[in-house]
């Protein structure tokens, strides 16, 4: 009796399963039959339902910064490297180092040797690419580096340039 039932029940589930596909096969359309052209077009309140849905996203950040841009690129160089000013004006903070010091008139004057071993004159208020150079005494040199780390509160920043560097400093 119990391996009856089993059959039956697994018949049953079967038929059933058979059946619901053969239902939900598509009917084949007589093709000799044209469609109506008032059926081929959509209805006048589908065509609105379908304007109202938006068509891309946009994002608004509203003040808070975009999740798409790596962190790990934070405070990189404003200037590409590509499009660098020849002289000076093209050399970072990070790439010149003082290399001398004169007195002359008007106060001290540096001798830069930049990343390009060029050596350069300068004096206070001389642009750099990322700063411009605000003093310059007997020993040292004194920068206002622009900080372009979006997150920072500092936009300024002072970087001194020590004549004779100890191994320690370096």
């Amino acid at each position: 009796m119990p391996v009856t039932r089993v059959l039956v029940l697994s018949l049953l589930t079967v038929l059933l399963a058979g059946g619901a596909a053969f239902a939900q096969a598509p009917a084949a359309a007589p093709a000799a039959t044209p469609a109506p052209a008032a059926a081929a077009q959509p209805a006048p309140a589908e065509q609105k339902a379908d304007a109202a849905e938006p068509q891309g996203f946009t994002y608004n950040p509203e003040g808070r910064r975009d999740p798409f841009v790596s962190l790990l690129r934070r405070g990189a160089d404003s200037v590409p490297t590509g499009t660098r000013m020849a002289g000076l004006a093209g050399l970072g903070t990070a790439e010149v180092s003082l290399r001398g010091t004169m007195k002359s008139q008007g106060g001290f004057v540096g001798i830069l040797e930049g990343a390009d071993s060029k050596t350069y004159i300068v004096r206070a208020g001389d642009k750099l690419a990322d700063g411009s150079i605000r003093s310059i005494t007997a020993d040292s040199m004194v920068i206002l580096q622009q900080v372009s780390d979006p997150l920072s509160l500092q936009k300024e920043q002072e970087v001194r340039k020590l004549l004779r560097q100890t191994e320690e400093g370096k």
